[in-house]
């Protein structure tokens, strides 16, 4: 099939490389001229495991092409995806200007029949919207032009979005045309070999899908870091109670990691739009509100918890931390606890010297060169002379390393593991105090 992606941003570039891995004829276009140049260059504006290779691979296949005429995108293809952006506003509320400019540029080129898929994560209700800007430009222009609105939300996870692409374990759509849903259909047939549902419905409820997904395994997440801090007080194990529990099939075991809070360009922002969209409809979100709310108590406890390690103040210390990106296996660091967490330290007099394999760049960006706060290119070079090392995202060079060369580099071998990595068994004896989430202290 011939397919144009509209946004080369996450969702837009592994989904027009993936589609393009499975033979289709896929244009990726976008306004940013910078970052189609680096795509025609074969090189990635995002870190995703195996996606350079799939834009290298595709490219020399001449499967996929990248430009910014979107006038070329709208009328050579026959499917059009919108994965565009929709950044929180300031009310909370996913802001669709991205969106409904896609659809206005749809509709001023619109050469034929074409069904088009909103792949960005919006509010519900935002089919029709696309729908009937589509129709108000069609009218403008005196063109008489059949076209459908399909919605189609994306369930990836970063750092595994390759694999949940070309192996999704459903395909949700929401379109009211039965035309629609056969070439839907047709497009995911390829990725549904092993069984997997493609699930139709109604669009309304296929947006809702999306933000309810989201909202129930931020949900489990801060359940789980409430018990954590229950645990703090008590004495009990988050680890251990999270094995007695995981077991259960009714709860299983995912997403019940406590730890310094849930990141990213996903919880956040969709659990905020949910709120907004509850308010809208005149229904209090109580339970969503609370998740929100623990999420950011979970911050802060935490950089209490460093507060309280470093001996009651931070002023004049040297903080050294492992991992800025939300999780491992990405550079996304949008809405990461680490930057929570620097941003802190440094206000509180506190340097800070950081490592992150991937993220580091973004993280450098974002705090426009702090003076405070430097970045080092191996992890045990942020140690040297440093009062406490705080472990903010769980990457797998964290998990083994040489207790005894961190030892002799820091000031004072002191560990606030916000992912909670380390077993307190194995640091007991080891002449660390290991400070971590919902477990008992090691004490030095």
């Amino acid at each position: 099939m011939k397919i144009s992606v509209f946004g080369t941003g996450y969702v837009g570039l592994v989904t027009g490389v993936c589609f393009a891995e499975m033979g289709n004829q896929v244009i990726c276009a976008d306004v940013d001229q910078k970052k189609i140049n680096k795509l025609k260059d074969g090189i990635s504006p995002i870190y995703e495991p195996g996606l350079d290779d799939l834009v290298t691979n595709n490219i020399k296949a001449k499967r996929i092409s990248f430009t910014t005429d979107l006038k070329q995108a709208v009328e050579e293809s026959d499917v059009l995806f919108i994965a565009v952006g929709t950044p929180s506003d300031i009310d909370g509320s996913a802001d669709l200007k991205y969106v409904l400019q896609v659809a206005e540029t749809v509709g001023t080129h619109l050469n034929g029949y074409k069904v088009v898929i909103n792949k960005s994560t919006v509010p519900v209700g935002t089919q029709k919207k696309v729908k009937d800007k589509i129709a108000e430009v069609l009218k403008k222009r005196g063109a008489n032009i059949g076209y459908d609105v399909v919605s189609n939300p994306e369930f990836l996870r970063e750092g595994a979005a390759i694999e949940d692409a070309l192996k999704p374990n459903r395909v949700v759509v929401g379109c009211d045309s039965e035309k629609a849903a056969d070439v839907m259909r047709r497009l995911y047939e390829p990725f549904l070999k092993s069984g997997n549902p493609l699930l139709v419905m109604d669009p309304l409820s296929s947006e809702m899908t999306k933000y309810a997904a989201n909202s129930m395994l931020a949900t489990k997440i801060s359940l789980m870091n409430e018990f954590s801090r229950v645990c703090e007080k008590v004495g009990a194990d988050i680890e251990q109670v999270r094995r007695g529990i995981g077991t259960d099939f009714r709860i299983g075991p995912h997403f019940i990691f406590a730890g310094v809070g849930y990141g990213g360009s996903c919880f956040p922002k969709d659990v905020k739009a949910l709120i907004k969209a509850g308010s809208n409809a005149d229904e209090d979100m109580d339970i969503l509100e609370s998740v929100e709310k623990v999420n950011q108590i979970q911050r802060e406890n935490f950089f209490y918890k460093v507060r309280k390690a470093a001996g009651g103040s931070l002023s004049g210390h040297k903080i050294a931390l492992w991992g800025v990106a939300f999780k491992p296996g990405t550079d996304d660091i949008r809405e990461a606890p680490a930057l929570y967490l620097i941003e802190k330290f440094l206000a509180e007099g506190a340097t800070v010297s950081a490592y992150d394999p991937v993220a580091a760049e973004n993280a450098r960006e974002h705090f426009k060169n702090d003076k405070g706060l430097s970045f080092k290119e191996d992890q045990y070079d942020v140690l040297e002379g440093a009062s406490v090392l705080v472990i903010a995202t769980e990457w797998k060079s964290f998990r083994e390393p040489d207790f005894a060369r961190v030892k002799s580099l820091m000031k004072k071998p002191v560990i606030c593991d916000g992912r909670n990595i380390y077993n307190p068994r194995d640091i007991k004896g080891t002449g660390f105090t290991y400070y971590s989430v919902g477990r008992p202290n090691v004490e030095a």
